[in-house]
């Protein structure tokens, strides 16, 4: 299958060409001739399977058969995304494939000024990708409409449920005019799904091209079992073996981010940090080092396991196992991008192996062991690792709550974090005013 055979416009396949791209996704191939009949969509895909051009093509097929201005305040074509980093991802990417065309994208996400942003709808979008919180904050504000929104697009749709956006689509959705055409990608199906798709689409075609908890053929995984005081000396000996080559490391918290990254910067790695209380920013500064090379090491929190699309991050290590073990297989799809070899590494500490059992049995096998010696299991209560807790921050969140759900709440706990995670909060806790827009 090529693209050409898929239904696009010559004007788009150009473009398409210009870029090197050759053969379509599966997700692409599938998904493209359907949408471009108007058919509404649920795509199941797993992270890296080339979502965005899924969805992308067809709506600027669309949007390139008339040659209409955008209406001012209005935008013809939205899509969320539950990240500031995915946010920018999708709209350079837009960007990219439609240099040229008369298409204006649009960007409003949190931690950047709603003022400027206000003022650049005053022009109106042809396309507008955005987090739900700071949709929402610029649609109350009036600086917005969405009754000639045509078609809509829910990227990560389940990372956005983790993170506690359910009512603000919701609201979106009462906002939205019923004559339009939805697409909904997600990497995986919650039970919260149903509602979402009640609520969007109409009669939607399911289109599965990777069965849920698949990761990617190419990664190397392992766990390696430690002490949590041993796990930074097990961290920097593992970053020490492969000092030239980009890797990712998750944590849970942003305290034990910022915390982490001094540690790894008093040991000479050149280090930065993204989570959701850094500024967008800082978020972006540090992004691009990292992408550069100028970084060697980023340390984030779940914020980012769906949000970087860096084709060189050789090595993925998660210094704590994350509390939804789905988010497992978004952080090590970090690795093994645009068909290149990766490796994922797990420190999981005795008190972890209830996420670590929850991960196997999302994966359906057993992540092979490089080093210590697999606890026994315990007479343990039942790990609530895969309970739907948020995503760690830096979504879309509005003012007066947090932005991600999981890692605001474990903040929002008195005195700093342990570093194996053991101490955590009530989850109904939240710390008022804690992230807000600023996080979006």
């Amino acid at each position: 299958m090529t693209f050409d055979q898929l239904g696009l416009r010559p004007a788009l396949l150009s473009r398409i060409d210009e870029r090197g791209l050759t053969a379509p996704t599966p997700i692409q191939t599938r998904a493209i001739p359907e949408a471009l009949k108007g058919r509404d969509i649920m795509g199941l895909a797993q992270t890296g399977t080339g979502k965005t051009l899924a969805f992308g093509l067809p709506i600027a097929d669309a949007l390139m058969a008339t040659s209409e201005k955008a209406d001012p305040r209005t935008a013809r074509a939205l899509i969320l995304a539950p990240t500031r980093e995915l946010a920018k991802q999708i709209s350079d990417n837009l960007r990219d494939i439609l240099q040229g065309a008369h298409l204006r994208i649009g960007l409003v996400v949190g931690g950047a000024s709603i003022n400027a942003q206000a003022q650049r709808l005053e022009r109106g979008a042809h396309i507008l990708v955005a987090t739900p919180g700071r949709l929402l904050d610029l649609l109350d504000r009036g600086s917005l409409s969405l009754a000639k929104t045509r078609y809509l697009v829910l990227d990560e749709a389940d990372q956005m449920l983790d993170m506690g956006f359910i009512h603000d689509l919701r609201k979106i959705a009462k906002r939205l005019p019923e004559q339009r055409q939805t697409l909904l990608f997600s990497a995986t199906m919650p039970k919260l799904m149903a509602e979402i798709a009640g609520a969007f689409l109409n009669d939607p075609l399911r289109i599965e091209v990777t069965p849920p908890g698949k990761t990617a053929d190419k990664i190397d995984q392992s766990v390696v079992f430690v002490e949590p005081a041993d796990k930074q000396a097990a961290l920097i000996n593992l970053l020490d073996e492969h000092r030239e080559e980009l890797a990712l490391v998750f944590t849970r918290t942003k305290y034990g981010a910022d915390k982490l990254a001094k540690k790894l910067i008093h040991a000479g790695f050149a280090v930065g940090a993204i989570h959701g209380n850094k500024s967008q920013g800082q978020r972006t500064r540090a992004l691009n080092d990292f992408k550069s090379g100028e970084l060697r090491v980023l340390v984030a929190t779940d914020v980012a396991a769906r949000g970087i699309d860096i084709p060189d991050v050789r090595h993925v290590y998660n210094f704590e196992m994350p509390n939804v073990a789905d988010n497992y297989v978004h952080r090590i799809g970090r690795t093994a991008r645009a068909g290149k070899d990766g490796r994922a590494v797990s420190l999981c500490s005795a008190e972890e192996m209830g996420e670590l059992g929850d991960i196997e049995k999302v994966i359906g096998h057993q992540i092979e062991t490089a080093g210590g010696t697999r606890p026994a299991p315990r007479n343990a209560p039942k790990s609530k690792s895969n309970r739907r807790r948020g995503g760690g921050g830096g979504g879309g969140g509005r003012r007066g709550r947090p932005a991600g759900g999981g890692e605001a709440a474990k903040s929002a706990g008195k005195g700093p974090q342990n570093a194996n995670g053991a101490k955590r909060p009530n989850r109904q806790r939240r710390r008022k005013g804690g992230a807000g827009s600023n996080a979006a």
